[in-house]
């Protein structure tokens, strides 16, 4: 039998993804108390902390099988950031919350990068999906970040190309991004 508290984070993911139910008792066991202390420390309230929280663990659950993590306290930190911005919201009590809160508690630099990673890795995935000609002008841009003028000039074509091509990119990349933060937001 395995003993779930010894692995690691990373080594529990493939478990959880397959549907050990030990493998996920074990994520909730360690990432519970964290996610409530950081949800009661905005709503101080224990009735909305713990629905946030368990809806949290619920949503993980459901859709552990399409779960892109790379880092698990990362990843619930930041779910739990979003569901607290949408219960704060919606509650009756938002005046005196943000009131209370006037900056909201940062998440540590561990979860900033997390985020700024995850980002990158939506982006470059993005891009790996645009036609060759499409891509390298979007890497010039936005990488590279040459002008418009010096990317037509470097690929012999007009300023008005680029700028068609890195507006159809940007309009997919934006399209991409909100399909895939409506899923993350729906926690």
């Amino acid at each position: 039998m395995r003993d779930y508290n010894a692995i690691s984070d990373a080594a529990l993911l493939p478990l959880l993804k397959e549907g050990e139910v030990m493998a996920f008792n074990e994520v909730y066991a360690r990432y519970f108390r964290l996610l409530y202390q950081y949800a009661w420390n905005i709503l101080n309230n224990e009735e909305e902390c713990n629905d946030a929280v368990q809806e949290i663990f619920v949503w993980l659950w459901e859709n552990r099988s399409t779960l892109e993590v790379t880092s698990l306290k990362g990843y619930l930190m930041a779910a739990v950031k979003y569901r607290l911005a949408r219960t704060i919201q919606t509650s009756r009590r938002r005046a005196a919350i943000l009131a209370a809160n006037v900056e909201l508690p940062t998440i540590t630099r561990i979860e900033e990068d997390f985020e700024v990673k995850e980002l990158r890795r939506v982006i470059t995935e993005f891009t790996e999906t645009l036609p060759q000609r499409a891509r390298e002008i979007f890497h010039l841009s936005r990488v590279q970040h040459l002008t418009n003028k010096e990317i037509a000039a470097r690929m012999g074509i007009s300023e008005k190309t680029v700028e068609n091509q890195i507006t159809i990119a940007l309009k997919k990349l934006r399209s991409d991004l909100s399909r895939k933060m409506l899923s993350f937001l729906l926690l």
